[in-house]
């Protein structure tokens, strides 16, 4: 274990870091301190906003910045603007959000975002059902 006096340390992104004592070891490892650890700050809830006001606008939006939420849903929750793109409602907290493929994957279509959609569950049964249904359609037109 090294110890170095007060001083300028030069970091490995290029800033200098005005030190009290450092301690490192011989190959470059540093001994971490609680201050480098960067701050991350989480969104206040308006005070006015509940959530029975009827405003799904912001809490579909503030579901999108939720930690809980993966970021393909948030992704896709922001692109979206907190609706529904099968029926046009807004998303509310409580609502239960599938992730589905506009051009279904065993149709040719492809895993990137242009492809994908958020839905509620119901009305992703709504889109599957009919959906199959086409598929159906089609093939027996084509078997004729």
């Amino acid at each position: 274990m090294l110890y170095f006096r007060p001083g300028t340390v030069k970091l490995s992104n290029g800033k200098e870091r005005h030190e009290t004592w450092l301690f490192q070891t011989e190959d470059g490892h540093q001994l971490w301190k609680h201050n480098y650890t960067p701050i991350v700050r989480h969104t206040l809830v308006r005070p006015e906003a509940t959530l029975y006001d009827g405003n799904w606008t912001y809490w579909a939006t503030r579901k999108g910045q939720a930690i809980d939420t993966p970021a393909k849903v948030a992704k896709l929750l922001k692109k979206q603007k907190g609706r529904c793109t099968w029926c046009g409602q807004y998303f509310t907290p409580s609502d239960l959000v599938e992730v589905d493929h506009i051009v279904a994957r065993s149709h040719g279509g492809k895993d990137e975002y242009k492809n994908l959609q958020l839905l509620h569950r119901h009305c992703h049964d709504d889109k599957t059902a009919l959906d199959n249904a086409n598929a159906v359609s089609i093939t027996m037109e084509q078997s004729d």
